[in-house]
């Protein structure tokens, strides 16, 4: 137990602390210094729904008008960007110009021309579409579960149908047929489909790695500039942070100080609660499933650092941008970020991926889930008929009987998945729009806002 000289002194030292504050935040509030942080954070609520209104079913005219506009300023500030990298920009296009001379040029080497051509195309297209699925463009192209998923269930299928994998190229990927010579029956393992579209799966995860790369470089930009972004999940970030630091660390405006209350970094009013309130803990700041699971994701990728990382791009995870956030804000070395979400992404999740969609496509669960349906009662017998009719019709494409038999009409559940597939896509380039529209729209209210504080 401290002596009671020592207790006393801490006592009046503590006194004259509260003393202090009291002056300095009187001085502040006459000088009209002092900024209410509510009121900052109710204009912020309102500039951000008023973008969110922003859209083209809601304000058609203006959202095109702010979408072309934003579109102009991206482009000249690209424009700028190239300019001052002139070097960069004539070795690329000495490159280019090389490579359409070695393209046109007749002569032996067209043969390894047309080879290098094949597979440079493919892996452009699976690597496009990863990142598409995950760069963060509007609100992002599902393309795992519109092309990739369905390749590897085509595959899958055609693997049990033929007993063989080694499927004829050409038409092999644009078109599954069965090789002349199949295979014998119960040939097919698990093991034989995984190879056979490991070249496409790992593409797409490179792709998606390397779409968690730009709130990564933002993140790192922003803490070593020192510059805030114009980005809305950095902000949030940081406010994350701050509520995190203030529920650690005691506030300067301690307990002990009677008739204070603080305002923290995030602009949260933390006051003195009576001790039932304290006692019933419900003076803290609750927080609801996703800012927990974005504090937990954050936490895991700041303390336990490469194996956080892997461990949160191995899983399907909605918030890995927090993660690439993460990382650039505490200047974690590109190499130990991009590594480690190379791996997570385009091996570990990838096969995840791949083994769940090749189990759920095999021979005997397609049937049971087909007998499933028919047993239905009432409306089985009906639904069953497009799935077999539809399961019929690939299986005689394999066997290249698609011109012969039966009448090759089109099936619902194809044209069903196309007008997904074109609807997904239109939503896609539509929400684009809606996003740079309200970029632009967040630049106008950051003009404003400036203007105002110049005044």
């Amino acid at each position: 137990m401290a002596p009671p000289e020592l207790l006393i002194y801490e006592m009046a030292e503590n006194g004259k602390n509260c003393d202090q504050r009291r002056v300095a935040m009187s001085k502040e509030q006459h000088n009209g210094s002092f900024t209410d942080p509510s009121s900052v954070h109710e204009k912020k609520r309102r500039d951000r729904e008023e973008r969110q209104n922003i859209v083209l079913w809601r304000q058609p005219l203006i959202t095109l008008q702010y979408f072309s506009l934003e579109t102009l300023v991206v482009l000249k500030e690209w424009t700028s960007k190239l300019w001052h990298r002139q070097s960069i920009v004539v070795s690329f296009l000495l490159l280019l110009a090389a490579l359409v001379a070695t393209y046109y040029v007749e002569g032996a080497h067209q043969q390894y021309v047309q080879r290098i051509e094949k597979q440079f195309l493919l892996y452009a297209y699976w690597i496009g579409l990863g990142i598409l699925s995950s760069v963060g463009l509007g609100t992002g192209l599902h393309t795992f579960l519109l092309y990739l998923g369905p390749h590897i269930a085509s595959v899958t299928l055609a693997a049990y149908e033929c007993n063989s994998v080694n499927f004829p190229e050409p038409p092999y990927p644009d078109q599954i047929i069965c090789p002349d010579e199949e295979g014998t029956e119960g040939a097919i393992s698990l093991w034989s489909i995984i190879s056979k579209v490991r070249i496409e799966a790992c593409m797409w995860g490179i792709g998606t790695a390397i779409g968690e790369l730009p709130p990564y470089f933002m993140a790192r930009a922003a803490r070593l500039s020192g510059a805030e972004p114009d980005d809305e999940e950095y902000q949030e970030f940081e406010e994350m942070l701050e509520h995190a630091e203030a529920a650690q660390r005691v506030s300067p405006y301690s307990p002990g100080c009677p008739g204070t209350h603080s305002v923290d970094q995030a602009g949260l009013e933390l006051r003195n609660p009576p001790a039932s309130a304290s006692q019933g803990g419900s003076a803290g700041i609750t927080a609801d499933f996703a800012s927990r699971a974005k504090l937990a994701v954050q936490k895991l990728v700041q303390k336990v650092g490469f194996f956080g990382i892997l461990a949160c791009a191995s899983i399907p995870n909605p918030l890995f941008d927090l993660a690439g956030i993460t990382c650039g804000h505490f200047l974690v070395p590109f190499w130990t970020f991009f590594g480690a979400t190379l791996i997570g992404k385009a091996i570990i999740k990838m096969h995840i991926q791949k083994i769940f969609v090749i189990v759920t496509f095999s021979k005997h669960i397609v049937e049971q889930m087909v007998a499933f349906i028919g047993a239905v009662p009432g409306i089985g017998p009906s639904l069953q008929k497009p799935f077999q009719e539809y399961l019929e019709a690939q299986r005689q494409k394999l066997h290249h009987r698609s011109e012969a038999g039966t009448p090759q009409g089109e099936n619902w559940l194809s044209w069903m998945f196309e007008k997904l597939v074109v609807a997904m896509v239109c939503y896609f380039i539509l929400s684009i729009i809606n996003s740079m529209a309200q970029s632009y729209a967040k630049r106008i209210q950051q003009r404003l806002n400036s203007e105002e504080k110049t005044k």
